[in-house]
């Protein structure tokens, strides 16, 4: 049901746009207006998120760690796996975030002849979440060429990279072609597996479609439905710059990548989408594992009135002593 609903979800928004520019010349509407509100729902929503996060108190370290501590000097440490400075936890945060290092080592587990539970790598995952991940912003950087006047020299260096086969003209850019190898495996991992499509929902499945749909608009867009480029830089400058203008000769095509990429921006702060910023304020990833080091305070450890035993037996001692209870002082 997840699935139909989500790709339902993302048909519709599709023929929004179809009406909306070939019907109804609404080409202001999805051409400004909803990019614009788009992307400050996009900053507002995400600077509201983090800010949400890094006010939630951690009184504990709580320090997801794989390594030796450090502890005895005659001892080694592995400041890597188990962060003990600030060089070894930034070290542990950069293998994660660039290199996806908790997913590299993920297994899954199934029940084999017997049964026996039996568990296996997962590495096509790990590989398939990468490629994903890093062909998403080279082209994010690609589209700077937009954005920008003059084009940036490091944007036209990993344009070059990004197209130096030249398997086809246009050229054929190969994270046209990871990034939707990458999101397809993504899809049919959740519909194949199933312990993962029991656990999928509308959420999961939604993000995916948009983004299979943003990938296939703009190949479509670049290959088969050609739009005027100089236009397009016209359009996304002018809306930067504030002075907005629609210009002629931008066919639907467009407006569809356009207002996909809308909605995956309006969208993303309130999803699971956004393990983006997550990630940095983890208290299992960015704290050092130095308990052994240096003693941590509780801040909410403060001073409370306690009833103790000495106490207790200082006012029950008569009654105590009368249905025999021991008595630490008689």
């Amino acid at each position: 049901m997840g699935v139909g609903f989500s790709l339902f979800a993302v048909i519709i928004l599709v023929l929004i746009v179809l009406v909306g520019t070939v019907a109804a010349n609404l080409y202001f509407l999805f051409g400004v207006l909803i990019p614009a509100v788009a992307l400050v729902t996009f900053i507002a929503g995400f600077i509201y998120r983090v800010l949400k996060w890094a006010r939630a108190p951690v009184p504990f370290r709580i320090t997801t760690t794989c390594g030796q501590q450090k502890s005895l000097p005659w001892i080694k440490a592995n400041n890597c796996e188990s962060p003990y400075n600030t060089v070894g936890l930034i070290m542990r945060m950069a293998l994660e975030v660039l290199l996806f290092r908790t997913l590299f080592r993920n297994t899954k587990s199934e029940l084999a002849d017997g049964p026996v539970l039996a568990y296996g790598s997962e590495k096509w995952l790990w590989f398939a979440g990468l490629a994903f991940h890093w062909s998403f912003l080279v082209i994010i950087l690609r589209h700077l060429r937009f954005f920008t006047e003059p084009v940036p020299s490091f944007v036209r260096f990993i344009q070059n990279v990004d197209g130096m086969f030249w398997l086809a003209i246009p050229t054929l850019y190969i994270t046209d072609m990871v990034i939707l190898a990458g999101l397809t495996y993504l899809f049919l991992r959740r519909i194949f597996l199933p312990q993962i499509r029991y656990i999928s929902l509308p959420s999961d499945y939604f993000p995916l479609f948009l983004l299979i749909g943003v990938t296939l608009s703009g190949i479509l867009m670049r290959h088969f439905y050609k739009v005027d480029l100089l236009n397009v830089k016209r359009l996304a400058v002018g809306l930067f710059s504030f002075q907005p203008v629609i210009p002629e000769g931008i066919g639907p095509a467009f407006y569809i990548h356009l207002f996909l990429v809308s909605v995956l921006l309006a969208y993303f702060p309130f999803s699971k989408l956004m393990h983006m910023g997550g990630v940095f304020l983890s208290p299992t990833r960015n704290l050092k594992n130095d308990n052994r080091m240096r003693r941590h305070i509780n801040p909410w450890d403060y001073p409370v009135k306690v009833h103790t035993y000495e106490e207790y037996e200082d006012e029950f001692r008569d009654k105590m002593k009368a249905a025999g209870l021991p008595l630490e002082k008689e």
